[in-house]
């Protein structure tokens, strides 16, 4: 089993109602399963989050309907051909390998499918996230070291 199938494996236990997969071949076993504490800590969240979320939301709608007419104003023409680069998973976003290490991409950089454009650490895994596009990055979506969820953007690419 390589890489992909494994975050594939990943993604589907994430995004489905299955809490458990296990997969044997003859010498190769992967148990995947999700941690029941952070499912219950993830439903009381949703639970309690709209009541203050209801209460302050026509502050920053305000503010982001103010803000918004200068982002469009800015690149109306380039906005409609960028792609998404986008989190085929749940877990933390990290741009580099490693502290001491410079960024796998930057903006202005060209990737080509392949490239490694960032990891996502998901239960204790390191999964390098491949461009699946040519293209350069024009902007990067995501501040290093943070939660991201699935299908969540990261990168905006202009196509080559």
């Amino acid at each position: 089993m390589d890489l992909k199938e494994i975050q594939a494996l990943i993604k589907f236990v994430s995004t489905s109602g299955v809490d458990e997969v296990e997969i044997s071949q003859k010498d190769f076993k992967i148990a995947i399963k999700k941690n029941p504490a952070q499912i219950t800590t993830a439903q009381i969240t949703t639970a309690v989050a709209p009541q203050p979320m209801a209460i302050a939301a026509p502050a920053p709608v305000a503010a982001a309907a103010t803000a918004a007419p200068e982002a469009v104003s800015a690149a109306p023409a380039k906005a409609d051909n960028l792609i998404t680069i986008k989190s085929p998973m749940v877990g933390t976003f990290y741009r580099t390998p490693n502290p001491d290490s410079p960024a796998f991409v930057n903006v202005g950089d060209d990737v080509k499918p392949g490239k490694v454009v960032c990891i996502i650490e998901a239960m204790k895994l390191f999964n390098e996230i491949e461009s699946e596009i040519s293209g350069k990055i024009v902007k990067v979506l995501v501040d290093n070291a943070t939660p991201v969820e699935y299908d969540q953007p990261l990168f905006l690419v202009e196509p080559a």
